[in-house]
């Protein structure tokens, strides 16, 4: 389910959902290669590099694969980790020849609410209305494929 948390600025993008499954799996998912893999990216992506130093420092460097082959590269370091309520990291787009784009922060926090999870996903500062838009495209499908990848783990571990 999405619900808008508050209004956009042009530069900020804040996403909340709720997802069926508790926090500590919803919160989980983010912290393994092998685990982020499996939903990392927009519908019909795929993830097919992750490498990952997950604590307050570490970096982290991630591909997604569009349907028609092109890798796109993201790095970043991660900030803040708080078990199992918020993970915070910069984000940048790299070229081929290793060049970062404008680097963002990116906040996720992980509420619990009953056996579900109030996942609330913010990015800011982008550079234009354009592209903080395009960046919400991308992140609402990955945050869609993340729950079809919990609910189901949810389901079997009751």
């Amino acid at each position: 389910m999405n619900a808008a948390n508050r209004p956009d600025s042009d530069s900020e993008l804040t996403i909340t959902r709720l997802v069926n499954a508790p926090q500590s799996l919803v919160f989980n998912v983010w912290t393994k290669p092998e685990l982020l893999m499996r939903w990392w990216g927009p519908r019909d992506f795929t993830c097919p590099s992750c490498e990952m130093d997950f604590r307050p420092g570490g970096a982290y460097r991630t591909s997604i694969r569009s349907p028609a082959g092109e890798d796109a590269w993201m790095v970043g370091r991660y900030r803040e980790i708080v078990e199992p309520e918020r993970i915070t990291f910069t984000f940048a787009w790299e070229d081929a020849d290793g060049k970062r784009g404008l680097e963002t922060l990116v906040t996720v926090t992980f509420t619990a609410q009953g056996d579900q999870t109030r996942l609330v996903f913010h990015q800011a500062p982008f550079d234009s209305l354009a592209e903080r838009d395009s960046h919400r495209g991308g992140w609402t499908e990955c945050l869609e494929r993340l729950e079809a990848y919990v609910e189901p783990l949810q389901q079997t571990a009751q």
